[in-house]
């Protein structure tokens, strides 16, 4: 398949070269010929095709637009347009597009000039030229990327028509050329270049005064409309032609002696690399990306642009810097190193940079022209036939790098910025990050010496840690040890384990850590700072976005953290189960983001976190109202919830268990800010809602951990009823560990505090659990008091949930007491109440409690057709706990019924789901019983390996009891 584009967008279609008549499909088929061999993602189109203005259904949109595509160019089966994740490739070779063979024509023809064979070289520029019917891309609506190619597409043109003169100009054709260069100018009448050429060619037409008129309708012209005269090179020239120099005579005509020219200049090439660094450390893939990106260069294309960028002190001008010396072979008219102090207070002006350029490359005093655009064409056009490398370090922003790039691809461009350029068409991100702990250790060791570093590693390790493997600070640290070679590293680590004074340390001569993060900070706008020092009152863990709306008191607030991003002070960390993009802080930035957020007004800080956490907590309530019902859902306290757009809140806790698992250590966190902060009522509500989830996924370490920091702060500040809560779920975490006396005086605790402020619901919790406990350690009557008790208060407050609970462990004791005919009412009454309030969790566990009923009756069947209708219940809830619990019942079933394979695929799959859920002895619990029962059958091969599993699984808990027990089994084993 060939295609046109310089000129209207067309294809060949067998003989006939064929138009596309939708605007957006001819939009599509320019960005994938521009992009040909490459892979877009559907984000990409969709930003080329409709910018920010993209429809809600662009995937399909854009599936649709390629569909057509594809039937226009009779390419059913995708062979030429490819599908390949995360979006479509267009399968073409560079011959396949005019465009394509333009270049190549351009660079054979520069190649045959540069060899001395003007004849070839004229010819194939000629062809190159014969291609183009128009502009280039002409009749495809403008985008980023279409505009950037056809600018430099239709550039090169014009380029390539002056290579052109100048070729035939050596050839002797100035007779024909006077002619062809006026149409030329009138087309392009500030083109330096051209104008030379055309002055020339007039001078050896024999029209020395047409061609001063030439240089003075220039001079004339850049006056009036740029304010600046024609450039050295260009007055020189007119000079010359003034004195009727036989030197501008044609190579075909005898020349005369030439008189002597004004000094150029230095000759190049030109040097100006700063000292490659002696130490430098790996960066290999980060080495080998910029060295590709630069030898991607073609002289026909664009330059090539590296941009590596970074947040504060990660190396990124050491990298570039050592790359640049190690390309200098590459480039024999030398490397220019520019710093555009982009993280000053005062950025450098392209226009002030451009004449430091132009002075290096000869043009000095009043010879360098006024104004950015006259500046930038001399340079350019100085340049357009050099190989040079360019470093432009610590660039602000796209625009102040965009007048520095040359115009054609002999030359390369690497600029190191701590600011994403995304706007910067055509350049290749290359991202840096801290040092992996390997490289960091090599640089500490060159810096320190590898003798001090292996006479005292731990404290190396953990000097590099506090310096969160930050090249500059490791730089620093070495730096000042290197400098006090009596000091142990010990002396260091100590210096830096204070985190508040840590970056004080970080300090050695010009170099200080403190000083280039606040470089960074300079240059944004007081809303991104803002943030940035209230997310570093969030701790360490990787943050979803949505954080900064509430911080902020935004509805949203996702422009501010792209800000931050795009400066490098928040580094995307991952995406969670949820497809919440996470960010996080560098362990020193989040130091100097709290240093920051110290500066704010207390009551800046405390409103922002408030508002935070109260956002917390409506999610967590959200996510709590999509788990199966829990009787440790407390009612709602006093605090004012502050919710989230409804349709971010859906997609967020969709997946309420997959939210759960991905904000675990978060929600830690926020009950940790709430206690610290002494919000007593929003700390209590956090950590008794988000134990549904602990309870459903056996958290128990998060669970006690929260409501022991909780419990202290509601006591303090006299909070019953959050202090009553927190006392009944650990309470329950100390029954799930069998320190029961201390559950016994957590809730006893929790009751007196219930019954001294009315709360009749929490009173009846608490009885309720004490008969666990009583029923845990086989006392029935006593269990069954307590939870008579529960039920009378319930009772009184019409909490029907609650009633089928209790009336369910009502029967439960009965029939632990071997009084089946007293539980059977019991279970009834809590199956029909379940079943009238549409509690179907609550009808699941009833029917799983009933089966133990229906196998001591000898009703294996009911009580087999009772655990499958909960397994089915459970499994539409996704309650993988009750699940693993019912199928244990299960299993047991199954062995009395002599179903083996069923029981060993019960307990298999239990132990499975505990294992996946974190219950490790449960599942140790389940892998023991599995080998028991092999046991029974004589299968003394299956109940080895069942047992060991469990016998690690015990080990592994210091379970001293049962690991005796399981090797005693182990060893009566037959072999």
């Amino acid at each position: 398949m060939r295609f046109r584009a310089l000129g209207p967008l067309e294809f060949l279609d067998a003989t006939e070269w064929r138009a596309i008549r939708a605007p957006k499909w001819r939009l599509l088929l320019a960005t994938l010929l521009i992009e040909a061999g490459q892979v877009l993602s559907v984000d990409r189109i969709a930003a080329e095709l409709w910018d920010e203005a993209q429809p809600k259904t662009v995937g399909n949109q854009v599936h649709g637009y390629v569909s057509r595509l594809r039937r226009l160019l009779r390419d059913g089966q995708g062979e030429l347009l490819v599908t390949q994740a995360p979006g479509y490739r267009l399968r073409i070779e560079p011959a396949d597009t005019d465009f394509g063979r333009f270049l190549a024509l351009v660079d054979s023809g520069r190649a045959a000039w540069r060899a001395g064979d003007t004849d070839e070289a004229a010819g194939l520029l000629s062809g190159g030229l014969a291609l183009w019917r128009g502009n280039a891309f002409q009749d495809v609506p403008v985008s980023p990327l279409v505009r950037a190619e056809a600018d430099n597409l239709n550039e090169l043109r014009v380029t390539v028509l002056e290579d052109l003169a100048e070729v035939n100009l050596l050839r002797g054709q100035h007779g024909e050329l006077s002619a062809e260069l006026a149409e030329l100018v009138k087309e392009h009448p500030l083109r330096e270049r051209m104008r030379e050429l055309q002055m020339l060619a007039l001078y050896r037409n024999g029209r020395q005064a047409d061609a001063l008129t030439a240089y003075a309708d220039l001079r004339e012209r850049l006056a009036d409309e740029l304010g600046v005269d024609p450039s050295p090179p260009l007055q020189r020239l007119y000079e010359r032609i003034l004195r009727a120099d036989g030197a501008l005579a044609s190579p075909a005509q005898p020349a005369a002696q030439p008189e002597k020219e004004p000094p150029p200049g230095p000759d190049l090439p030109v040097h100006q690399l700063p000292p490659d660094v002696p130490d430098f450390t790996d960066r290999r893939a980060k080495r080998e990306a910029i060295a590709e990106v630069i030898a991607s260069r073609k002289e026909t294309g664009p330059p090539p642009v590296a941009v590596v960028a970074g947040g504060p002190g990660v190396g990124k001008s050491t990298l570039a810097v050592h790359v640049a010396h190690a390309a200098k072979p590459h480039f024999p008219d030398g490397q220019f190193y520019l710093d555009l102090a982009g993280t000053s207070a005062d950025p450098r002006d392209p226009a002030v940079l451009l004449a430091e350029v132009l002075h290096a490359l000869g043009i000095t005093g009043a010879w360098i022209p006024e104004g950015l655009p006259a500046r930038t064409t001399l340079y350019r056009s100085l340049l357009a036939r050099r190989r040079m490398l360019l470093v432009l370090d610590d660039a602000a922003n796209a625009d102040q790098v965009r007048p520095l790039l040359p115009s054609t691809g002999s030359c390369a461009v690497l600029v190191t910025s701590r600011t994403q350029m995304n706007d910067l068409p055509g350049a290749r991100h290359i991202e840096l990050d801290v040092f992996r702990p390997q490289e960091a250790r090599e640089l500490f060791a060159s810096i320190v010496s590898a003798e001090r570093v292996a006479a005292e590693p731990e404290e190396a390790e953990k000097i590099l840690r506090s310096c969160g493997y930050l090249p500059l600070a490791i730089r620093i640290s070495g730096g000042r040890l290197a400098g006090r070679m009596t000091w142990p590293l010990r002396v260091m680590r100590e210096r830096l384990a204070d985190e508040s004074k840590r970056l004080g340390e970080l300090r050695v001569g010009e170099l200080d850590v403190r000083a280039s993060f606040g470089l960074s900070l300079r240059s944004l706008p007081p809303i991104a700072v803002q943030a940035f020092g209230l997310l570093g009152l969030l701790g360490r863990e990787s943050l979803p976005g949505w954080v900064l709306g509430p911080l902020l008191d935004r509805q949203d607030a996702h422009d501010v953290l792209d800000m931050l991003v795009d400066a490098s002070l928040v580094q995307l960390a991952d995406t969670d189960a949820v497809g919440q993009p996470r960010y996080r802080l560098h362990d020193l930035l989040r130091t100097y983001a709290l240093e920051t957020a110290e500066t704010f007004p207390a009551a800046t800080r405390h409103a922002a976190l408030t508002r935070l956490l109260a956002t917390w907590l409506d999610l967590v309530e959200q996510a709590v109202d999509r788990l199966p019902p829990s009787l440790f859902r407390p009612k709602p306290g006093l605090t004012v919830r502050r919710p989230l757009p409804p349709e971010t809140v859906t997609q967020l806790v969709a997946n309420p268990l997959a939210w759960f698992s991905a904000e675990r250590v978060c929600l830690l966190g926020a009950v940790k800010l709430a206690a610290e902060g002494e919000m007593d009522e929003l700390a209590w509500e956090l950590a008794a809602h988000t134990a549904c989830y602990y309870d459903v996924h056996n958290q128990h370490e998060d669970w006690r951990q929260s409501h022991q920091l909780v419990l202290k702060v509601v006591h303090e500040a006299g909070n019953k009823p959050g202090e009553a809560a927190m006392l009944r779920g650990l309470a329950q975490v100390q029954i799930y560990r069998d320190a029961l006396d201390d559950a016994t005086e957590s809730l006893r605790e929790s009751l007196r505090l219930c019954q001294e402020i009315g709360d009749r619901r929490g009173e009846a919790l608490a009885a309720s659990a004490l008969g666990t406990v009583e029923r845990s350690q086989g006392h029935h009557e006593q269990a069954l008091e307590h939870v008579r008790h529960a039920l009378e208060l319930v009772l009184e407050t019409g909490d029907r949930a609650i009633e089928a609970q209790l009336r369910n462990g009502i029967a439960t004791i009965h029939l632990a007491q071997g009084r089946p005919a007293e539980a059977e009412p019991w279970f009834e009454e809590a199956l029909r109440l379940a079943r009238e309030l549409g509690d179907v969790h609550r009808e699941a566990v009833v029917l799983r409690e009933m089966s133990q009923l229906h196998r001591e009756s000898g009703a294996t069947a009911h009580a087999l057709r009772s655990l499958r209708r909960a397994l089915d219940i459970f499994e539409e809830l996704n309650d993988e706990r009750c699940r693993a619990y019912t199928l244990v019942k299960l299993g047991r079933l199954y062995a009395e019924r002599g179903e083996r394979a069923q029981t060993s695929l019960a307990l298999e799959s239990a132990a499975r789901m505990y294992a996946r859920s974190g219950d490790r002895m449960a599942e140790a619990a389940s892998w023991q019983l599995l080998g028991e029962l092999a046991a029974t059958q004589h299968n003394a091969d299956t109940a080895r390996v069942h047992l060991n599993v469990a016998l690690r699984l015990w080990q592994d808990f210091g379970a001293d009891d049962q690991v005796n027990e399981l090797k005693s089994k182990l060893h009566r084993l037959p072999h």
